[in-house]
């Protein structure tokens, strides 16, 4: 498991949004996985990410694929880093955890995300 700043992670999915002029150049996009609670998910969060709540995780590990860059989110990083470290154990291959979870993404990158 790595920890990735929410900045790196903003300038990953620029990267993979198709601006190499060679789209096999193109680092391929990650699978945001947002481990926090429906509620929260609602009041914010990143764009195209999907909602798996920490509890609900064991039970759904296998729909995860374990060869994706997976970046797993919460609220300041602490729920995430628990479920990156589980995916580790688990056998995925390249698990990030973003490091300040969606309040670091909102004060560095989106300002205009809500926070709570």
């Amino acid at each position: 498991m790595q920890q990735i700043t929410a900045v790196r992670l903003a300038a990953w999915l620029t990267d993979s949004a198709g601006t190499a002029a060679d789209e096999a150049e193109a680092p391929r996009r990650p699978l945001l996985l947002d481990v926090r609670e429906p509620w929260e998910y609602e009041l914010c969060r990143l764009p195209d990410s999907l909602l798996l709540p920490m509890q609900t995780l064991a039970a759904r590990v296998d729909e995860l694929d374990r060869q994706a860059d997976i970046v797993v989110i919460c609220h300041h990083g602490v729920r995430s880093r628990q479920v990156a470290s589980f995916l580790d154990r688990q056998g995925f291959n390249s698990i990030y955890n973003l490091a300040g979870g969606v309040d670091a993404w909102a004060r560095e990158v989106d300002p205009a995300m809500r926070r709570y």
